[in-house]
């Protein structure tokens, strides 16, 4: 009688293992076996972190192995199970791996097909094209679009993180809950005792070191030390926590009601007015227009309201819409409409692990009316939402091209834009992601007719433009997908923008953000309407009160970790694709991640003020945080 031997393996997070009953049931081209109970006598199945092996009879060969049901039973009480995969050797020595890399919760069973990536076109038999269809029909149930805001790209419909699948849930939900790690964060840094202390000012400038001094890093301390400089203003707009703003100008603009007599000290390269061109604003009499030739106090405390103002545009506009919320999109968008079996699916589900339980979590917490952001924030109770609302018009599938958008600002040029790492190592991470996804595509599209007739593909483009940009053209995201060009082109869009960009863009904010009079989360006076008036008193006054700043430093501090086993940017440990060539690509990918982790490296040697965000070793795949 023919017997199989069937490896599995048990997931190693906590709680993967389980004591309920596990069934196999193969399933073949020449017929199908009966129902196993997988079970070894006086031996403890599936515990975590285990690689189990069972042999199988059955009465009759089965052909081709083309599904594998598993079916959970319980046993005493509910015990979910999380299955890595599974490998069947058959009679003739062949072996197949079947992929899983999912919880089976309840009394629930799901059907596998084998690791090997196919389109939809390269399902002949009737029961794959069965289970291909089953699979996303369940899936659509799961993973419903839902508008939190108008305006908003559409987001999952949970209300909370319990609500969610048990597959996109952390592993760990204490691990991520804001109160509970922002309460730590601050018990951490010693802050704790100030947290609830709310209208309660600071003395002077030197009062901010009580919560400073004892975390600081080679980033925050340079800053504490020069931030009231101007050199350290304006070098944050290329290479800060949102470096994602700076454009050259070629033009004074017409609202720019500065003349040259204003600021002729201060153009340090002999060059005129229209050749230096800085910013713009309403002219009136309440509203002077501060220079660096003005008393220091009136300098500092306009380049205060800018750094005010550009934190809460990073944390509204580059931080929670341009990735958060579009890479939740991404994320249920794949879920949706690509199967497991989908090369696709394989290659971007990396890059989606936690996005939309992180975004959930956030909805729950921190950005909820009356949530955390509002507690520290000048932007809480509302005005993030309409910070968003008016962003969406800027959302475009161009502004996330990074090659594009850098070219757009006119930022492109290392002759005339010296010292923007920001730009230089985003490039080569663009370049890199680019030329994996290609590699990718060549493997699995021999031509761009393929890509056309990939129904999966398409529904998965749709549902981007239709429920992520609400369908709006001038959003310029396409609504097909025809060339493998394109393809590879949107492909590192999605890859760069939850992994690269959101790591550009997160993870320096306790770098930054930490010494608060850099990057106040709330001002509490209005700006000056007349120059020559501005006293120290008043810039401190104008600062977060001390229960603020601590609410704040812990947001910041927590935001800026990364997650317990990070897997940062090429870090496949799941191995979701089992094919050499797929492989060889993702070893020719990392090598290439490399040679960029050490070009950075050595750059960043004996600098003052090293630039390593955009360092793949320090990029997760997924926004996670």
């Amino acid at each position: 009688m023919p017997s199989y031997t069937v490896t599995v393996a048990t997931g190693s997070q906590w709680f993967a293992g389980t004591d309920d009953y596990v069934y196999l049931t193969l399933e073949g081209t020449a017929g199908c076996s009966e129902r196993h109970l997988l079970d070894k006598p006086f031996y403890n199945d599936f515990e975590r972190g285990a690689v189990d092996s069972y042999d199988v009879t059955v009465e009759e060969d089965l052909g081709e192995i083309q599904l594998i049901k598993i079916e959970k039973r319980k046993y005493w009480y509910q015990d979910d199970w999380y299955l890595k995969y599974m490998t069947v050797k058959t009679p003739v020595g062949d072996y197949l791996e079947f992929p899983c890399y999912r919880w089976i919760t309840d009394e629930k069973e799901i059907v596998l097909r084998d690791g090997r990536a196919k389109l939809p076109r390269d399902d002949k038999t009737q029961i794959l094209k069965q289970h291909r269809r089953k699979e996303l029909e369940t899936r659509q149930k799961m993973y419903r679009w839902k508008e939190w805001h108008p305006g908003f790209p559409l987001s999952i419909d949970a209300h909370s993180h319990s609500d969610l699948p048990r597959d996109i849930q952390f592993d760990n939900e204490k691990g991520v809950d804001f109160i509970l790690n922002y309460s730590k964060a601050m018990e951490n840094l010693y802050v704790n005792r100030f947290m609830h202390m709310f209208q309660s000012s600071w003395s002077d400038f030197a009062d901010f070191e009580r919560i400073f001094v004892r975390i600081s890093n080679t980033i925050s301390e340079y800053v504490m030390q020069h931030w009231k400089e101007d050199f350290m203003f304006g070098y944050q707009f290329l290479n800060g926590c949102n470096p994602v703003l700076i454009r050259r100008c070629t033009e004074i603009p017409k609202k720019l009601p500065v003349t040259m007599d204003m600021v002729e000290c201060s153009l340090e390269r002999n060059l005129t007015l229209e050749e230096e061109v800085k910013l713009g604003q309403e002219p009136g009499p309440d509203n002077p227009i501060f220079l660096p030739s003005d008393a220091t106090y009136d300098w500092l405390l306009a380049k205060i309201w800018v750094r005010s103002s550009d934190f809460h545009i990073h944390q509204t506009v580059t931080h929670l819409l341009r990735t958060h919320l579009v890479s939740e999109v991404f994320s249920i968008a794949m879920f949706r409409q690509l199967p497991a079996v989908h090369p696709l699916f394989k290659l971007l589900v990396p890059h989606m692990r936690f996005t939309i339980a992180i975004n959930t979590k956030a909805r729950e917490q921190l950005i909820c009316e009356c949530g955390l952001f509002d507690k520290a924030n000048a932007t809480g109770g509302g005005g993030h939402v309409q910070m968003v609302q008016k962003a969406m018009k800027d959302l475009t599938y161009s502004s996330l091209c990074f090659p594009e958008e850098i070219k757009a600002k006119g930022m492109d040029s290392k002759e005339d834009v010296p010292y923007y790492y920001y730009r230089d190592d985003g490039i080569k991470v663009w370049e890199a992601i680019k030329s994996f996804a290609e590699d990718v595509i060549q493997i699995y599209y021999e031509s761009d007719e393929v890509v056309c007739e990939d129904v999966e593909l398409q529904a998965f483009v749709k549902d981007i433009y239709v429920y992520g940009m609400r369908g709006v053209k001038a959003s310029g995201f396409p609504k097909t997908i025809r060339t493998r060009e394109k393809l590879a082109e949107y492909l590192t869009v999605i890859i760069f923008t939850t992994s690269a960009q959101h790591a550009a863009v997160n993870f320096g904010q306790y770098d930054w953000c930490s010494w608060i009079p850099n990057a106040p989360p709330t001002m509490r006076r209005p700006p000056p309407t007349e120059k020559g008036t501005v006293t120290i008193e008043q810039i401190v006054e104008s600062l977060p009160d001390r229960g603020r700043s601590c609410w704040h430093l812990g947001a910041v501090w927590a935001l800026s970790q990364f997650q317990d086993n990070e897997l940062f940017l090429g870090m496949y440990p799941d191995e979701h694709f089992v094919e050499k060539p797929v492989k060889e690509a993702m070893a020719k990918f990392r090598k290439n991640l490399d040679e960029i982790v050490n070009a950075i490296a050595e750059r960043n040697k004996n600098k003052k003020l090293p630039y390593y965000y955009l360092s793949p070793d320090r990029i997760p795949n997924s926004v996670a945080v």
